[in-house]
């Protein structure tokens, strides 16, 4: 690659040495800069260098896509559909379809590879095909635009959210999360652990919080104390009222 730009500087220095070489007078020629009206030829070179250096390769499509030549879904079972002319059946296929079709194609087909009942859509395994069809479109639409925050952010939320379900898929049903990640090609791994760099100020901080706990713990305690006593006291003083039938007649006599 690199050169190739070398190359590319050289013949433009050739280009312009003979109108150096030819001016009266012994002058130099200079190419038209971008103050000119014209921007110069070494910039437009270094440019195109520099961003086929940072280009990245496109990455072709997952093999399990299904071929350009197929027809579409409303087309397959007409009858006669195989007699009629190459260019009608290339209008009628999926290399002539929107991305809808496409998706949805390529959905019905990874559908009947892992869910057990295609027109089951509910089912947690029928979401994640859905959810890989669509991460898949993000990756290749990223491919070709790198610079597209929103789809980037669509792609990171989908990868979030199909992470979850692998995680409820392989506590609820153990096989066919393995059979789900073998035909859809994920490679799931186990999420690392919280983990947090301790300083001086968070360690203080987290100090503070576990003595307001504590605190808090023990005013609650008191406050359940006091409830149970003020409680067995009312209990105690409804099971023995002080009534004048109740009391004593020497009890009667020391009060007169």
């Amino acid at each position: 690659m690199l050169r190739a730009a070398r190359r590319a500087l050289n013949s433009v220095r050739t280009q312009w040495a003979p109108q150096a070489l030819g001016l009266p007078g012994g002058g130099c020629a200079r190419p038209p800069s971008a103050h000119g009206g014209l921007p110069a030829p070494r910039g437009l070179v270094l440019r195109a260098a520099r961003g086929y250096a940072i280009r990245k390769p496109v990455q072709p499509s997952q093999e399990d896509d299904p071929p350009l030549s197929t027809l579409l879904k409303d087309y397959q079972n007409i009858p006669g559909i195989e007699k009629t002319d190459d260019v009608v059946k290339r209008l009628l296929s999926l290399e002539m379809a929107n991305q809808k079709e496409k998706l949805k194609i390529k959905q019905e087909q990874l559908m009947n590879k892992v869910v057990a009942n295609p027109e089951d859509t509910s089912s947690l395994e029928a979401r994640i095909v859905a959810l890989t069809v669509k991460i898949r479109n993000y990756e290749e639409h990223m491919q070709k635009h790198r610079k597209d925050k929103a789809h980037k952010r669509y792609l990171l939320m989908s990868i979030d959210q199909r992470k979850k379900m692998l995680k409820n898929l392989r506590k609820t049903n153990y096989n066919v999360f393995e059979k789900t990640c073998k035909e859809l090609g994920i490679e799931y791994t186990f999420p690392p652990l919280y983990y947090r760099k301790a300083h001086r100020r968070w360690v203080t901080k987290k100090a503070l919080c576990i003595r307001v706990f504590q605190e808090v713990q023990k005013l609650k305690k008191q406050k359940r104390a006091l409830k149970a006593a003020a409680a067995a006291a009312r209990k105690q003083g409804q099971t023995n009222p002080e009534s004048p039938s109740s009391v004593g007649p020497e009890a009667i006599k020391e009060n007169q």
